[in-house]
């Protein structure tokens, strides 16, 4: 008895000074972390530009009113509004119950986003192989293997895209769309009759439809692939069905607005067509994945890779063909078959043949090209900079401006920039810069004939006054060209851009935004 005590605590001690039985940390979770943090503050340090302001409004209407936001740059109803899905709910009861400014949320949900996308990484790159280096080169695939033409759309996650895109609820989304081809791939190889994990499954799907619909499209493209690549879906196809009805179930109940009426929608189509007139030199250095992507059809014909690439290419050409450019958003998520397959592919064990090698080194070359091309920006400041790297974006801020300004205030303005930053802040516009299910689109574009007429050298002062007094304009935010009428005082301008804030209509008692 004592010799076996003595064996166990002998035993028990060498497994506690570093035994084999030891587990250590993998290549993906080292990496992976180290990308976390470097992307992290390669998004804290760009200011607030594109869509960041859309977003920061959509968390300052809810904070403002949780149950009925109003529309998320007008002083509007904001009823049907897609933006206010499950994830912006959340984010206005964060902002509601700490005080903070809806900007300020929304670059805190970067770094949360990123967590989310990066796990989704690992987990689904797991459940395609137990190559421990393959989420590696997977992720790095991701953010680097695009073109040499900068793609910056919400749901693009190349390096310099995120910089500007990981607060969105469009990453928040592909996050989840990882998961949930992870948990589609699990569910192919499981034994047992419990219905629940597909219930879950589709519960998950009709919160990313919810969260960011163009996107739920590659997500389910996903989930069909490896539904259909499961060689026992004949005699399971009750619980895949059951997946499909909780993801409509989820998406029907959601009371803030119905996902169901933008389909068919295409009043944002026209802004997408580029997607498709510079697609080739937007996308081509995924195209390296293409001999792995064959090889594993070689392999099986019905490989969840090769169908979900094919399946996302029949969208996107019927984006183009029908004219619903919209669905080339997906394109993003179009080339991960492409990328994880090399990166799989790459991850194998050695020795390798001359064509692996050559696909190595081709991918290499390939990953150097996006990087000092396109990305390297990113995550090279500029003062660090020795060959001149594009940046990204560096949009002057409006503190100067809506710090004279109330919450609710109405702004006239026709500025690329301040349309898109100053609702932000809490601010209206008179025009909003997108179009919204909760406006009807004639709506908005009267508005806009407004504004242009308001801007107008030719206009009257009487014409610009029911203008005011049409909208309740209380201030007017004008480009250095733009003249300042000579019923408006002048409360501001920017030293760095030029632009003039002056004061029209009567004041309001609401507090000043913070």
């Amino acid at each position: 008895m004592s010799g076996a005590l003595l064996t166990r605590r002998a035993f028990h001690g060498a497994t506690a000074l570093g035994g084999s039985r030891r587990r250590r940390p993998g290549p993906y979770l080292l990496l992976g972390g180290l990308f976390w943090l470097v992307m992290s503050l390669a998004y804290w340090r760009v200011p607030m530009c594109c869509d960041f302001g859309q977003h920061a409004a959509v968390v300052e209407r809810l904070k403002d009113n949780l149950l009925h936001p109003a529309h998320p740059m007008a002083d509007l109803p904001g009823d049907g509004s897609a933006y206010y899905s499950p994830y912006a709910v959340v984010q206005g009861l964060f902002a509601k119950v700490t005080g903070l400014a809806g900007w300020e949320v929304v670059k805190l949900a970067g770094p949360l986003n990123l967590l989310v996308l990066l796990t989704g990484i690992g987990r689904f790159v797991r459940v395609l192989t137990p190559r421990p280096w393959a989420p590696v080169l997977a992720l790095f695939a991701m953010v680097l293997l695009w073109g040499t033409r900068m793609a910056w759309w919400s749901g693009y996650l190349g390096l310099m895209s995120m910089t500007g895109n990981l607060g969105y609820p469009s990453t928040f989304a592909i996050g989840l769309t990882f998961w949930a081809w992870a948990r589609a791939g699990t569910l192919t190889h499981r034994v047992g009759r419990s219905w629940w994990p597909y219930v879950g499954l589709g519960g998950l799907c009709g919160l990313i439809l919810l969260v960011h619909p163009i996107s739920s499209v590659a997500a389910v493209i996903g989930v069909v692939a490896f539904a259909a690549s499961d060689r026992t879906v004949g005699r399971r196809v009750w619980p895949w069905t059951a997946t499909a009805a909780t993801a409509v179930a989820v998406a029907a109940i959601w009371p803030y607005y119905s996902v169901f009426s933008l389909v068919g929608d295409q009043s944002v189509d026209w802004i997408h067509r580029q997607l498709y007139t510079e697609m080739p030199q937007r996308f081509w250095l995924a195209l390296l994945g293409l001999p792995a992507l064959w090889l594993r059809f070689h392999r099986d014909r019905r490989d969840p890779l090769v169908l979900m690439f094919a399946l996302d290419c029949l969208v996107v050409a019927y984006g183009w063909v029908s004219g619903h450019y919209t669905y080339g958003r997906i394109l993003g998520l179009t080339l991960v078959p492409l990328q994880f397959a090399l990166a799989i592919e790459l991850a194998a064990p050695r020795t390798w043949g001359w064509r692996r090698g050559a696909l190595a080194g081709a991918a290499a070359l390939g990953a150097c090209v996006g990087f000092f091309q396109i990305q390297a920006g990113a995550v090279v400041p500029r003062a660090l900079d020795p060959v001149g790297f594009d940046q990204p974006p560096r949009w002057p801020g409006y503190g100067w401006a809506v710090g004279h300004m109330r919450k609710g205030d109405v702004v006239l303005t026709d500025g690329y920039r301040p349309t898109r930053s100053v609702p932000g802040y809490g601010a209206n516009l008179v025009a909003p810069a997108w179009p919204d299910a909760s406006l009807d689109e004639g709506v908005r574009n009267h508005r806009l004939a407004a504004v242009r007429s308001y801007l107008s050298p030719e206009s009257t002062r009487a014409e610009r006054a029911a203008i005011v007094r049409r909208y309740q304009v209380r201030w007017l935010l004008l480009s250095p060209d733009q003249r300042v009428p000579p019923e408006a005082v002048v409360a501001g301008w920017s030293p760095r851009t030029g632009e003039v804030l002056a004061r029209v209509g009567r004041p309001t008692n609401t507090p000043l935004i913070g």
